[in-house]
């Protein structure tokens, strides 16, 4: 199993869920993995037909890279073709996250959802990595090339990422690390758009809340991009919007994220 499996699996303990620890002890635990074990949690107690719609994370608290976290999972409704389910996060007594996730057979509609992922050819693209430390992240297993395009409102990240290890054929897999890694600097854009960054630490900064929104299937193992940009920013707050764009073109998700990115306080003295 490699590192990317362990990390965004969980397993049963009772009537609860226990999602692996990334390490290191100390260091703040990666919102992208709590999501991804959320989901996981939520997705074991569905029937197998049925796929994620959407989901909804509000974060509370930063949890410690270094623990196991604890999953609980509430049946809040079970229809014919659809299901929802609310799963809380804890470390110890501590409620960390709460998420609300929506499941429902794929049935027979109208369809759209192509982009042209444009000139860029991720293969001729250097590897990039993250744009700043991730110490909690299996970084060797991650592919990552970042394109950084335009500046004040009109900033665009395009991040093409791929997993560099054999992944098994699991569809629930693939989505799972798929969000794992869309939670990569996300909050990073309205800094950006101000000329900025996460990594310069000049702001505090991290998710408060993500919703996603899955339309298609996608392949962790093969190329894809993810394409963000902040619309609005005030009060602390910035809005980050973003697509999931398979190679092909294909809108493989949708994603909305509230950052933090307060001002630091001058330090006294």
């Amino acid at each position: 199993m490699s590192e990317l499996q362990r990390l965004v699996d969980v397993r049963a303990d009772g009537d609860s869920w226990i999602g692996a620890a990334s390490g290191p002890a100390g260091k703040r635990a990666f919102g992208g993995q709590f999501a991804a074990q959320a989901l996981a949690a939520a997705w074991r107690t569905v029937d197998a037909d049925r796929l994620p719609t959407n989901m909804q994370l509000q974060y509370l608290r930063g949890g410690d890279a270094g623990e196991e976290t604890t999953y609980t999972v509430t049946p809040m409704f079970d229809g014919r073709t659809a299901s929802a389910r609310r799963v809380d996060a804890h470390h110890g007594s501590r409620l960390l996250n709460t998420s609300t996730v929506s499941f429902a057979l794929p049935m027979r509609g109208p369809e759209h959802g192509r982009r042209d992922p444009g000139a860029q050819d991720p293969e001729a693209l250097p590897q990039t990595g993250p744009p700043g430390p991730a110490p909690a992240l299996p970084l060797e297993e991650l592919d990552i090339r970042i394109v950084d395009e335009g500046t004040g409102e009109r900033f665009v990240r395009h991040m093409w990422w791929r997993a560099s290890v054999p992944l098994p054929d699991d569809p629930v897999l693939h989505t799972l690390i798929a969000v794992y890694v869309c939670d990569l600097y996300m909050t990073d854009a309205p800094l950006r758009v101000h000329g900025h960054s996460m990594a310069a630490r000049t702001h505090r900064s991290g998710t408060t809340n993500w919703s996603m929104w899955f339309h298609q299937p996608v392949r962790a193992d093969e190329w894809n991009l993810l394409e963000t940009t902040s619309p609005a920013a005030s009060r602390g707050r910035g809005v980050v919007t973003g697509s999931l764009i398979r190679a092909d073109g294909v809108v493989a998700a949708t994603h909305a994220q509230e950052g933090f990115i307060a001002e630091r306080e001058p330090t006294a003295g």
